[in-house]
């Protein structure tokens, strides 16, 4: 697949913290200048774009003069507060130089999970875009415990993507790609199959967490959505210019599946299940046709949540394969499970058939 520069409008940028810093775990700030350059002839060219950069531990690190990436939760915590500052004033210092705003945003899951703060947090995005500004954003680290011990930003860059309905997802890193078994880039991935997740193997990086596992997984999440996502190599001259001409010659370009509008996008990706409802296969059917789920094809109730909850249904198999949000409680489902109900259990618009 071949798309031309123009077709790229809104594009959301990760950058990791492997790339940022030079071996001697300093910032470098040559290739940042270099990146932020990039960037300021896409926004004058017309273009919206979104940094998700990590750093923030990477950086305290550099300024507390430690050599591998504290274990401790209150150590990672001061390391972020203390490195979040530097990395912000380096990234304004280089947009500044070329005229252009740039703003910081901290976000948890939290702001994705909670449907008022996801939508207040896009709407912020959105008009800072309109400002003609950069929004940076990052992980809220120095009060998420959940975000230091199991996110990372590849996660958040394609929750971020999703929010915004990204035309493109572009993950930088200090690789050219996906390699295969014989070392070699592959350069276009269609679906990504359990043969695809094999070939990717966990960083062993001191500053950062995560590797191309994680991104694997953050370029499904979006194509289930229908954003198209690429991983690149940003020490690479002009990677970004060179990305939106063709990115399948200059990194590993995952292709779209999906087409999810935007409230289906929060539901499938940012909303976190609070239970789960099992189904017959009848059910189950009738779901992958588009239909709503009625109480009558209910088997099994798993969790307590109430009405407005965003749930998983799984078959009889314990396989997920939808999410939604309920218009029952859990209490009141499981007493008229199986039986047929005037209300239905989840509205066809409030489910998602996972990818």
């Amino acid at each position: 697949m071949r798309q031309s520069a123009k077709d790229y409008k809104r594009i959301v940028i990760k950058i990791g913290s492997s790339l940022l810093y030079s071996q001697n775990s300093q910032l470098d700030c040559g290739l940042l200048n270099e990146i932020a350059g990039q960037i300021s002839n896409l926004i004058n060219s017309g273009k919206q774009i979104v940094i998700v950069s990590s750093g923030a531990i990477a950086m305290g690190m550099s300024v507390l003069k430690l050599e591998s990436r504290p274990r401790d939760l209150p150590s990672l915590q001061a390391a972020a507060a203390i490195g979040q500052n530097g990395l912000m004033q380096a990234y304004q210092r280089f947009f500044q130089e070329r005229h252009l705003n740039c703003a910081q945003l901290l976000l948890t899951w939290e702001d994705f999970e909670n449907r008022r703060r996801y939508l207040n947090a896009k709407n912020t995005l959105l008009t800072l875009l309109k400002l003609n500004s950069v929004p940076i954003i990052n992980e809220n680290d120095t009060v998420s415990t959940d975000e230091i011990k199991f996110g990372d930003n590849d996660k958040l860059s394609a929750l971020v993507s999703n929010m915004i309905s990204a035309d493109l997802l572009i993950i930088l890193s200090d690789v050219d790609g996906l390699l295969d078994k014989n070392k070699n880039v592959i350069n276009m991935v269609d679906e990504i199959t359990p043969q695809i997740k094999g070939l990717a193997c966990p960083s062993n990086k001191k500053t950062c967490v995560g590797g191309m596992i994680t991104k694997i997984k953050s370029a499904e999440d979006v194509v289930g959505a229908g954003i198209p996502c690429v991983i690149a190599n940003g020490h690479r001259k002009d990677i970004i210019l060179n990305l939106l001409e063709d990115p399948s010659q200059h990194g590993t370009l995952f292709l779209p599946k999906g087409n999810l509008n935007a409230k289906k996008r929060w539901i499938a990706f940012s909303a976190k299940s609070k239970g789960k409802i099992i189904v017959d296969e009848g059910a189950k059917n009738a779901l992958l046709n588009n239909k709503s789920l009625l109480s009558v094809g209910v088997v099994g109730v798993i969790g307590d949540f109430a009405s407005g909850s965003t749930v998983s249904v799984i078959d009889t198999k314990n396989y997920e394969f939808a999410k939604g949000t309920v218009a029952i409680s859990s209490k009141k489902l499981d007493e008229i499970k199986g039986s047929r109900f005037e209300k239905e259990v989840i509205h066809r618009d409030n489910i998602v058939i996972l990818p």
